[in-house]
């Protein structure tokens, strides 16, 4: 072999290296907490959660206690999930890459301490669970692990408690600066005592507990809770009620087969995955910006009467979206900034569920949102900004329709009126920078959906800082 050939070679391969490193590095590393068996919910959230883990570095599924389930736990209900998921993953990977093996997914899934709440933390109540927990994190991986809490966050408690007690402080603000938790309200008094004790901790939460009322006003309850704990209107209650699940979700082969029927919400655990998703909307690191899995501000919340206690930090909690319903009024409230998504993430965890049993040719795929320029503009006040959604493209061939939405909430812009858009087609879109005393932004979101069935939706965000003239 000549030496050019062999010097081709190489760089090949070190290209091959590299573009693997890249997708490696563009993937969150995710480990679930979850109190699977206390209800039904948290298997039809693992349910869904399987079908995109190939987006993710899935590194635990970690059976929890919670006040629904105090002191058992169901490593074996996550293990029957997994073993279903192995039935179809050959199907996924039909449609795309990554999805992790069986074995693997077996491998990782752990057991936390069998007692609730605090009674699980201190010397002796190390868990399979926490321990894992700590060596994940103290993996030599610059990312940080994502730790959606679906019940009790104890588990989690005892690993931070652990590390707290054993290493230096220095050690300890590194170990928690590698940390992202979403958890669903306080399923125990440890959520509280997590935001307390480590205030640096990265904590998305509508705080407080079941028996006080907590459910009824937390943010995650927008995904599926009209009728049931959120008890809101707006949204349309027919994508999340079981009759669509029926024919959408149930009768697809062996993974919807194990879809449980809905008896008080569908998936309440969802939301705290949703905003991982890859989506081109979703920014985990910012839940400020809103996405599938809801909008959060940092703030300390005041103390309400479904609280364990009052917080004593800021945190990401609730925060209020305007938007216009199923029937055209316009809704003002906290679940409202997860269920104005709702048609686009069932449409595509039905597509999910259609690639555990169809062919590529068979089955819907995202399109590809794209701008043309970048994702961040400038513009003075009573500039003519453009926008171009050109280069957008559907992997089926199928054709796409275009919709510029104004974000009003994400941004630093205080006008309510929405901004006017003149398109003379549906790729591009004018519109004038409005009038400012200040420098303030105002966040564009491009949703490029396509004429498949079902039709799925991706975005691209756009944010413009406007200067006064």
């Amino acid at each position: 072999m000549r030496l050019t050939t062999i010097f081709l070679v190489l760089l090949a391969n070190l290209a091959c290296v590299f573009c693997h490193a890249q997708e490696i590095a563009a993937k969150k590393r995710v480990l679930v907490l979850t109190d699977i068996e206390n209800e039904p919910d948290d298997t039809q959230s693992l349910i869904r959660f399987l079908t995109y883990s190939n987006q993710w570095d899935v590194e635990g599924l970690v059976a929890t206690t919670s006040v629904h389930q105090k002191n058992k736990i169901a490593v074996s209900k996550i293990k029957e999930i997994v073993g279903a998921y192995g039935k179809v993953r050959q199907n996924l990977l039909l449609h795309e890459k990554g999805y992790p093996e069986t074995a693997y997914l077996l491998g990782i899934t752990k057991a936390g301490y069998p007692e609730f709440g605090m009674n699980a933390l201190g010397k002796g109540k190390d868990s399979e669970g926490s321990d894992w927990i700590i060596s994940v994190v103290d993996k030599k991986d610059d990312r940080p692990v994502w730790i959606p809490v679906w019940g009790g966050a104890n588990c989690l408690a005892q690993a931070l408690w652990k590390v707290s007690t054993t290493r230096s402080p220095e050690d300890l603000k590194k170990f928690i600066a590698k940390i992202r938790v979403y958890s669903i309200s306080d399923q125990d008094d440890t959520g509280p005592w997590l935001r307390k004790t480590f205030p640096d901790l990265f904590f998305v939460a509508s705080p407080g507990y079941h028996a006080a009322g907590a459910y009824h006003y937390a943010t995650w309850s927008g995904i599926s809770g009209d009728k049931f704990h959120g008890r809101f209107s707006g949204a349309d209650f027919e994508i999340v009620d079981n009759p669509w699940l029926d024919e959408n979700v149930r009768n697809h082969g062996p993974l919807g087969a194990e879809y449980p029927f809905t008896k008080f919400l569908m998936e309440g655990d969802t939301p705290s995955f949703l905003g991982l998703i890859d989506n081109g909307l979703n920014d985990a690191e910012k839940p400020n910006f809103g996405g599938w899995g809801g909008r959060y501000e940092f703030y300390t919340p005041r103390t309400q009467k479904w609280f364990y206690e009052p917080e004593t930090r800021p945190l990401w909690t609730d925060a209020v979206d305007e938007v216009a319903g199923k029937d055209g009024s316009f809704q003002t409230s906290n679940k409202a900034t997860i269920w104005r998504w709702r048609s686009a993430f069932q449409n595509d965890f039905a597509a999910r569920m259609d690639w555990t049993i169809k062919s590529y040719k068979e089955a819907n795929h995202p399109p590809v949102a794209v701008l043309k320029h970048t994702n961040l503009l400038t513009a003075k006040s009573g500039e003519t900004v453009k926008l171009s959604a050109e280069g957008s493209n559907d992997p089926d061939g199928n054709t796409l329709s275009y919709q510029w939405i104004y974000y009003a909430e994400p941004g630093s812009y205080p006008g309510k009126e929405p901004l006017v858009f003149n398109t003379n087609t549906a790729i591009i879109a004018v519109f004038t920078a409005p009038k400012v005393s200040k420098p303030e932004t105002v966040h564009i979101v491009l949703a490029v959906t396509d004429n498949g069935k079902p039709a799925l939706t991706r975005y691209q965000r756009v944010i413009v800082t406007v200067y006064p003239d």
